[in-house]
């Protein structure tokens, strides 16, 4: 990417829009500017009659590694609070559009990246996909707790409290994702899946989105995102989220993310 190109690129397509995470070299990492314009052309959409399907896909090596670590990170529980609503408000855009939203997810997607995938109706994978949401391995926890409400409580909890990825073959059978395909053949892939989609009139499919939607809610999951987010505000105070974000100021994000990996390399003592 050159300092020219947008954060996000969009390119028409003959079933609505392709929209690709455009920060390469940062592995997609979302940025506040790569949240706000993924959710402003998530707004643009349902106005548009060209647009019957958007895929979202990421540039470069990965779909996306998650938020960007690198930003500044709120001084306060309530500041924190602020910021992560913010993001949760941007994840639930794509989950609430009128369209059908498809992930086109290769290499990671990690952390926000996956939140952003499962937010989609759909999540197309490549046989190179790791997935999964390590934030617990630096003192952090999910923005938008989407998961327990995909593949249930067991296999979340395993997920959540371990940080372990897992690869596209592996979601597949859990439930996660709803198909893998060889990474030379993702773009076609998703494109036959969109324009399968891109059949069903507008007005058949954003009330049955919205059904589908609703029923998650009814499952409590609207009251969940909004306990989430106000404990993971005091999450991220924890000695380890503090020390891990010292580092980044101090070292690099480089150095940091070496300094959570010992921790998990290194033997645990002897119990007496």
């Amino acid at each position: 990417m050159t300092a020219a190109e947008p954060v996000l690129l969009r390119d028409a397509t003959p079933w609505g829009v392709r929209l690709t995470l455009n920060r390469p070299s940062k592995l997609n990492a979302i940025s506040a500017e790569l949240r706000d314009a993924l959710t402003d052309a998530i707004a643009e959409a349902p106005a548009d009659e060209r647009v019957r399907v958007i895929a979202i896909a990421g540039a470069g090596r990965a779909f996306c590694a998650g938020y960007d670590l690198t930003d500044a990170a709120p001084a306060t529980a309530w500041e924190w609070r602020d910021a992560l609503n913010r993001d949760v408000e941007a994840t639930l855009a794509v989950w609430s559009c009128s369209k059908p939203v498809i992930a086109q997810v290769h290499g990671y997607a990690l952390a926000g990246g996956l939140e952003l995938a499962m937010a989609c109706d759909l999540i197309v994978a490549a046989d190179d996909a790791q997935l999964g949401e390590p934030e617990i391995r630096f003192g952090s926890a999910p923005v938008t707790l989407l998961m327990p409400f995909l593949i249930g409580q067991k296999r979340t909890r395993e997920l959540l409290m371990t940080g372990d990825l897992i690869g596209s073959a592996e979601a597949e059978r859990i439930g996660l994702i709803n198909r893998v395909v060889p990474r030379d053949g993702l773009v076609a892939a998703v494109d036959a899946l969109a324009e399968k989609l891109a059949r069903v009139p507008p007005d058949v499919m954003a009330p049955t989105k919205l059904m589908l939607n609703r029923a998650m809610d009814a499952g409590g999951f609207a009251a969940a995102v909004e306990t989430g987010l106000d404990l993971q505000s005091f999450v991220n105070m924890s000695a380890t989220a503090r020390e891990f974000d010292r580092i980044v100021r101090a070292e690099g994000l480089k150095a940091a993310l070496a300094w959570r990996d010992r921790r998990y390399e290194e033997r645990l003592g002897a119990r007496h």
